[in-house]
């Protein structure tokens, strides 16, 4: 059984927490995700998306079996029909209050399988995997300035404080589909994987993420800690973490 901790805080400039978080051992699911629109707009959406996630396992329990093996390429499939549907419960909510038209979230979700790791990531959370070697980002952000970095326009760091770098470019409830994306690693004992929002790598560089991960605390210390770090260098917006240790 893994070892897990998760954290979420609104941070020092926010009013409310339009972040939320999904912890559910007994699937090996983990999802984190962080909620865009006026109003209150960002934290149903979030939420929405969290409470998808949980009623679509339930509902296709054949999936959910820890530890079946189940070819990566069904995985994907099984995920894909995931966030398809949560994509339109939250267009049909934006669409039914004009409050929240408009309202979209970012999903990463993780789930663990027979020593491999499976990423489903629509726009700029994160999922990260740190072991004593170093740390590995996992996703790749769906963001005005990620796109501007690889054509060569911006350095990581420039990305960090650019104007726009709050700016995503894909979302649940955003567009009529959803393109998430899909990754697979392998995992080796030890290994610690992180989910957050862009609220924690925001104001943590990646090597700030390794050396609080790689610390030696125990798992809820470990997001306690993230979360005071990127609240002591700004915390500009939610912050929201979960780690889970094989």
């Amino acid at each position: 059984m893994a070892k897990m901790g998760f954290r979420t805080d609104v941070g020092r400039c926010r009013a409310n927490n339009e972040d939320a978080l999904l912890v559910l051992p007994a699937y090996s699911v983990y999802m984190v995700a962080d909620g865009v629109g006026g109003h209150n707009s960002g934290e149903i959406a979030s939420r929405k998306a969290i409470s998808g996630v949980e009623e679509f396992l339930a509902k296709n329990p054949v999936w959910a079996a820890h530890g079946a093996e189940r070819p990566a390429s069904a995985l994907m499939d099984y995920f894909l029909r995931c966030f398809r549907e949560i994509n339109a419960k939250i267009r049909a909510l934006s669409y039914a209050e004009p409050a929240n038209r408009g309202m979209a979230t970012t999903a990463v979700l993780a789930h663990i399988l027979g020593g491999r790791l499976f990423v489903v990531n629509v726009g700029d959370s994160r999922a990260y995997i740190v072991r004593e070697d170093g740390i590995s980002r996992i996703t790749d952000d769906h963001s005005v300035v990620n796109e501007m970095v690889a054509r060569g326009e911006l350095t990581e760091e420039e990305a960090r404080v650019h104007p726009r770098k709050n700016e995503i470019t894909r979302a649940l409830g955003a567009e009529a589909d959803v393109a998430p994306d899909f990754f697979m690693a392998n995992l080796l004992s030890k290994d610690r994987i992180v989910l957050c929002t862009d609220g924690l790598c925001g104001e943590l560089s990646d090597d700030d993420i390794r050396r609080i991960v790689s610390s030696g605390k125990n798992l809820n210390d470990t997001c306690r800690m993230l979360v005071d770090g990127a609240n002591a260098n700004g915390g500009s917006d939610n912050v929201t973490v979960v780690c889970v240790e094989i």
